[in-house]
């Protein structure tokens, strides 16, 4: 008997010391692949960080997170929050398909076999909110007008439901709209002092905000569609900045049309600039997201060169859409007012502009060494010229990838540089575009055999010299596909998302 109480006292005593190996940091968890499933079994609901240290998203992601774990600790919730250094635990890191970072996971119920992405904003607020929708109720019911005040105050935005029958069907079609959106509270009410205080005569949706109107009272058929449809509309500012943190509320909005203004915040005509192109946005609300960008700092330098700018040039308005392909306009008047760009938006919403094509001058010696130099200029000329078969290497000057690639691609040049029908060439896609060809990523390698009927094939195979040349002696079929296949990303950015987030 004293035998069978020693080993329970022995196997309490373990499972003690493995829950306190869970180390916090900042009421965030710190997991690893020794005590990852502990924490699952301590934690059902919990939602998991996948990082790397020298990330720079991550960093900007620290404070914020954080901040949520500790709301939701301070609520009594029974969600957590925790990290796993991806770097260190590799093998953890590999069995969730962690490709980038971060990587943000949500383990629902302790199941560890189907954690589901996180996919909205980087703000506190943001992850509290998602969390919620995923372990609660879609919209809270308010019984009483301070836990209405409560959430509008507690919310950049939230929408309320005021149907006095919550059975009815507008209640039903304004539940299903709000298990649709994970960045934003919902709240339902009945509650006549509720409808009273918020001057509500009839049922209906509000959406409440600490911006630009301050509220929005929907008009329409109450269906899902439209519900939606209203609260994409009206969730953003007229003019949003980009940052870390709104990003993913800028890639994952219904409008794909863009225009930016790069300025510099610490300019002296900067509240100047913003009063113009507030007032220019307002007549584009749901059609075109108006986003202003600050050209001086750092980890916007790459947006920039994305746009051909540089700091030196800005301010600067550019519109771009966000559509299978993408394309980028450009003003003919630099000068930002109202008027300018009210001008510049309606010839797009009528279809009337043609697109920006960025392009260097042609080099003099464009032609004199074994890897020819491409720009938008001399393009088409030359890889589409009938008698020769041209192999083109798409490259950033920033990117990891392509500086490894490069000795490879010289030599390569070199091997054909006397070839009667291979040309090798190479092409900065960050400062040259075409209509005929979109590169996504870098490095993109494309090959133009010879002929009238301008094909393109994108090259899968090894990157090596002797890869290379088989795919050459081969007519581009040894390791080649049809085009359509991209490239490998870099570490930097992925030109699919040209705000710079990968």
């Amino acid at each position: 008997m004293l035998m069978r109480y020693c080993r329970l006292f022995l196997l309490c005593t373990l499972a003690v010391l493995s829950r306190a190996d869970i180390g916090e940091e900042d009421d965030v968890l710190v997991l690893k692949k020794s005590n990852f499933e502990e924490a699952l079994k301590a934690h059902p609901n919990i939602l998991v960080e996948f990082y790397a240290p020298w990330c720079g998203h991550c960093k900007a992601l620290v404070p914020e997170y954080a901040k949520a774990a500790s709301m939701l600790k301070a609520e009594g919730s029974e969600i957590r929050l925790a990290k796993v250094d991806a770097t260190e635990e590799a093998d953890l890191a590999q069995e969730y398909g962690v490709r980038g970072y971060p990587t943000i996971k949500f383990f629902k119920g302790g199941d560890k076999e189907s954690p589901k992405e996180y996919s909205a904003g980087r703000q506190a607020d943001d992850i509290v909110n998602w969390l919620k929708k995923r372990t609660g109720p879609a919209a809270t019911t308010l019984g009483e007008v301070a836990e209405a005040e409560s959430m509008i105050a507690d919310n950049e935005v939230a929408v309320i439901g005021f149907f006095k029958d919550v059975e009815s069907e507008g209640a039903k079609a304004f539940l299903n709209a709000a298990e649709a959106v994970d960045d934003v509270p919902f709240g339902i009410t009945s509650n006549d002092a509720v409808y009273s205080k918020f001057e509500v005569s009839k049922d209906g949706v509000v959406l409440f905000k600490k911006f630009d109107e301050g509220r929005n009272t929907f008009d329409g058929e109450l269906s899902k569609a439209d519900l939606l449809a209203f609260i994409k509309a009206n969730q953003l500012p007229l003019v949003i900045e980009f940052t870390e943190q709104t990003a993913p509320k800028i890639f994952g909005g219904e409008i794909k049309s863009h225009i930016l203004m790069f300025v510099p915040k610490a300019a002296s005509d900067f509240d100047e600039k913003m009063v113009e192109f507030k007032k220019a946005s307002e007549g584009f609300k749901g059609k075109i997201l108006f986003i202003f960008i600050d050209s001086e700092v750092d980890d916007n330098q790459r947006i920039l060169e994305f746009f051909g700018l540089k700091k030196e040039e800005c301010p600067a308005i550019r519109l771009i859409t966000l559509e299978d392909e993408m394309t980028k306009y450009r003003p003919e008047s630099e000068a930002i007012t109202a008027d300018n760009i009210v001008a510049f938006c309606t010839l797009f919403t009528e279809g009337k502009l043609k697109p920006h094509l960025m392009s260097q001058d042609i080099p003099e010696d464009w032609d004199k060494n074994p890897v020819r130099v491409l720009v938008g200029k001399n393009f088409e000329e030359v890889v589409f010229d009938p008698k020769k078969n041209v192999f083109v290497e798409f490259y950033a000057p920033w990117c990891g990838h392509c500086k490894q690639l490069d000795p490879i691609w010289t030599k390569l040049g070199e091997k054909y540089q006397d070839s009667a029908d291979i040309v090798v060439a190479k092409m900065d896609s960050t400062a040259n575009e075409m209509e005929t060809v979109k590169v996504h990523s870098f490095p993109t390698l494309k090959f133009f055999p010879a002929g009238d009927e301008h094909k393109v094939v994108d090259y899968n195979g090894e990157r090596t010299l002797e890869g290379f040349t088989k795919f050459l002696e081969s007519g581009g079929k040894d390791g080649g596909a049809p085009a359509g296949e991209e490239g490998e990303e870099d570490e930097g950015i992925d030109v699919s998302t040209p705000l710079g987030l990968v």
